[in-house]
């Protein structure tokens, strides 16, 4: 991808108070850039093309006298559901690509005005992009529907015309997403469980004892008999809360065409039920081939919502394929 030089837009109006043209060392983007050009990938900016960064209001555009004097930055958003085929399934997540990185805090603060599993930000790097995960509450090491959302969004509105997109991120390493139809394929790490009891304190707080417990990557992985128990499964979150760090993975082998199904808990990271979750697959996954003796497997989260993926153990990889649906496209001012 070619990094993108901007210019200050300046725009005259009648008033000379009005004058909006930004002069610092920081790049800024054309302001109004239609949503056509962007659209249809046509222009080379691309990513960068959405950021606002504006010192008084843009023509067509009034301030809302509710919002603080000085600089505004307006930010794209995407409301994505990844896991699924259709509207209002899987997971939704929130993916907000950037020029460059917005401090910490404001990060923090956005997911939790997102008030969604995870919020996606990005930022572009040379071929790629730099990918870290917010919660409501924290940041995360790993998000796999946020990740797919990411790709969507690239694949899809930002760039169409590219098949595949590499993230870099902070602890996960790089991620690859690749657009194979209406399937996303992302190629994860495989974290397979390590053989050691999990807290008592966490398992109980389940609920139903389940037939085995291991831990992974400090995560509770608990295997029931049956769907139907995990189906059952009302934890106790407020138990959950009182063992720092605590979450847990639920899963049973599946019906018919389903090889395995779970469930996800993470009240300590600001979310009771995680409606459809990447990373647990890349536990879940290697759990459930060394199981079954086969290397592809189709899982099914079955949470409200329902998340759909196709799993494949690949060494020491696991790739994660799954559908998404774009619910909403806006910006946020901030």
């Amino acid at each position: 991808m070619e990094s993108a030089e901007f210019c200050p837009v300046q725009r005259r109006c009648a008033n000379a108070d009005q004058d909006v043209t930004r002069r610092d060392d920081r790049s800024l983007h054309i302001a109004d850039l239609p949503t056509t050009a962007i659209r249809s990938g046509n222009h080379h900016r691309g990513l960068h093309a959405f950021l606002h960064l504006l010192d008084a209001p843009t023509a067509g555009r009034m301030r809302d006298s509710r919002q603080p004097a000085g600089l505004v930055m307006r930010i794209p958003l995407y409301q994505v559901d990844a896991f699924t085929g259709r509207l209002f399934g899987g997971n939704p997540a929130a993916v907000c690509p950037l020029a460059e990185w917005l401090p910490e805090p404001t990060m923090q603060s956005i997911a939790a005005e997102n008030n969604l599993a995870e919020t996606a930000f990005f930022v572009a790097q040379g071929e790629g992009y730099l990918l870290r995960w917010f919660t409501p509450t924290v940041e995360v090491e790993l998000c796999g529907h946020a990740t797919l959302a990411s790709g969507y969004v690239v694949t899809h509105i930002l760039m169409p015309d590219r098949r595949s997109v590499r993230f870099d991120t902070l602890k996960a390493g790089p991620l690859e997403v690749t657009r194979d139809g209406d399937l996303l394929a992302m190629d994860f790490p495989a974290w397979p469980p390590e053989r050691k009891p999990a807290d008592p304190r966490i398992l109980a707080a389940l609920g139903k004892p389940p037939a085995h417990s291991f831990v992974t990557r400090g995560r509770t992985l608990a295997i029931y008999e049956r769907a139907e128990d995990v189906a059952a499964l009302r934890p106790d979150f407020a138990a959950m809360r009182q063992v720092p760090g605590a979450d847990a993975i639920v899963s049973a082998p599946g019906d018919g065409d389903i090889d395995f199904v779970s469930r996800y808990f993470a009240p300590n990271y600001g979310i009771d039920e995680d409606p459809a979750t990447g990373s647990s697959h890349c536990m879940l996954t290697p759990y459930w081939a060394d199981r079954l003796g086969k290397r592809q497997l189709r899982a099914q989260q079955i949470s409200a919502r329902v998340g759909d993926l196709q799993c494949t153990l690949k060494g020491d990889r696991v790739t994660l394929a799954g559908r998404a649906v774009l619910y909403l496209e806006g910006s946020i001012t901030v």
